[in-house]
């Protein structure tokens, strides 16, 4: 009888994930329910499949389509020659009023090159990379040369995930563009040999009518990056993750040497938090800022953005009460700097002064992901005495402190007057004021 249950639950299963309502969206013989924009790349129809080939002097091209999908799950086959880049569009916008029509949103990214990114999302002409394979890099295996390759696209609301060949490659959470069209993208190209190259696409199908039933269950594979400003989605918060800063107020936070948040030099602004120029002293002006409450072993995320030479740090393991003098509070330090313009980058020994590095005692290395343009993200994680520095999804140092080795580092330091300096078993996380403008968002911790 169990048997005959078991067989009758897997029946209904089956006939459940058959009943999936797919539409295709390119019927194998012409391109009708698709119009081109912006470039003039060629697309055409070749034994079932739609292949694009680029052309010189003219921008990316697409096709898309010409209706709109908000929630739905997308399935197509795609081959593309090596030494071009291609992509599809999802939720994307061609609008007058935005640089002249060009297409912009979602891109499901189609990469050959050693990079091998195929799978990622890439804000196009918006945001620029907001899933690299950095992000997931077991994924960089799973798209096949010269071979058709089977691509997965769900998207759910905030959330959108993407496969290829089976294997999870991409998962953010987002509210940009909740509707849009989809589009086969054929890139731009420098070098007249590429115009004979291709990229094709077929068995292009969408699922559009009860899309939550057949999402793919949620695993930990693929990690998830939110980018909704100062929010936790559910699997963050599912996972133990809280904010550290609301976005709108100063709950969880004082200055270093005040019990309330400093009336001057920071400033809370459509969901920013900066600390203001002042002439580029430590804690000079409004002065550092630290949570409320003490911090053991956690992950910490900050996004920060610094304008033109500035100075700042994220610290830990700090202790408020240890400098009653002037600069800034006492703690190990992610420093955050203008390597290229803020002369503090050439001072200390070998780099330990420069961006990413545990301030003044170990170096990041000289080649690592930053863009002064945009906002960055700083990781730090500490599981007892064990602690990483990582920036923008790569690891940048690790240390191990409380043994001889860490004190024998520290004893050559700034730090070495500090009475067991970075031993703490606990301390506060600040924000530095170093008097340059730096911007602040999405400060999250997750305890362990």
């Amino acid at each position: 009888m169990k048997k005959n249950f078991l067989l009758l639950a897997l029946l209904l299963g089956a006939i459940s994930l058959s009943a999936q309502n797919w539409e295709p969206l390119f019927n194998g013989k012409n391109l009708k329910g698709w119009s081109k924009l912006n470039g003039k790349a060629d697309y055409k129809v070749v034994d079932g499949a739609i292949v694009g080939t680029p052309k010189m002097n003219t921008p990316n091209t697409f096709l898309a389509t010409t209706k709109n999908y908000g929630d739905f799950i997308l399935e197509f086959d795609f081959k593309v020659d090596d030494g071009i880049n291609s992509g599809v569009q999802f939720r994307s916008e061609s609008i007058k009023d935005y640089q002249k029509g060009r297409v912009h949103g979602y891109q499901f990214e189609i990469d050959p090159s050693s990079r091998a990114w195929s799978g990622g999302i890439y804000d196009e002409a918006r945001r620029n990379w907001i899933y690299p394979l950095t992000l997931n890099p077991a994924a960089k295996t799973a798209f096949k040369h010269n071979e058709w390759n089977k691509a997965r696209i769900e998207a759910f609301g905030h959330s959108m995930r993407t496969w290829i060949n089976g294997v999870p490659c991409a998962n953010i959470w987002d509210d940009a563009t909740p509707v849009g069209f989809i589009a086969l993208q054929v890139h731009a190209i420098d070098k007249v040999s590429d115009q004979s190259k291709s990229i094709s696409w077929k068995n292009i199908r969408i699922c559009t009518e009860d899309v939550d039933r057949y999402l793919t269950s949620e695993t930990n594979e693929a990690p998830e990056a939110n980018l909704i400003a100062n929010t936790l989605s559910p699997r963050e918060k599912k996972a133990g993750w809280a904010l550290l800063w609301d976005g709108k107020t100063s709950t969880g936070w004082r200055g270093a040497r005040l019990s309330t948040f400093p009336a001057k030099g920071w400033v809370m602004e459509n969901g920013i938090l900066k600390v203001m120029k002042s002439g580029g002293a430590e804690s000079a002006n409004g002065g550092d800022i630290v949570t409320t409450r003490k911090y053991k072993d956690f992950i910490l995320s900050v996004d920060f953005k610094i304008t033109e030479g500035a100075n700042s740090g994220v610290k830990y393991f700090v202790s408020p009460d240890m400098n009653k003098g002037e600069g800034s509070a006492i703690g190990c330090e992610f420093q955050i700097l203008d390597d290229e313009r803020h002369p503090d980058a050439k001072l200390g020994v070998k780099g330990n002064r420069k961006l990413g590095s545990l301030y003044d005692l170990i170096p990041a290395p000289e080649v690592k992901p930053f863009n002064i343009k945009e906002f960055n993200t700083a990781t730090i994680v500490v599981r007892g005495n064990h602690v990483e520095h990582w920036l923008n999804g790569v690891k940048l140092i690790e240390y191990t402190r409380n043994n001889q080795m860490w004190n024998a580092l520290v004893a050559y330091s700034k730090y070495k007057n500090w009475p067991d300096f970075g031993n703490l078993i606990e301390g506060n996380i600040l924000l530095q004021d170093h008097g340059n403008e730096v911007w602040f968002k999405n400060v999250k911790i997750k305890e362990l």
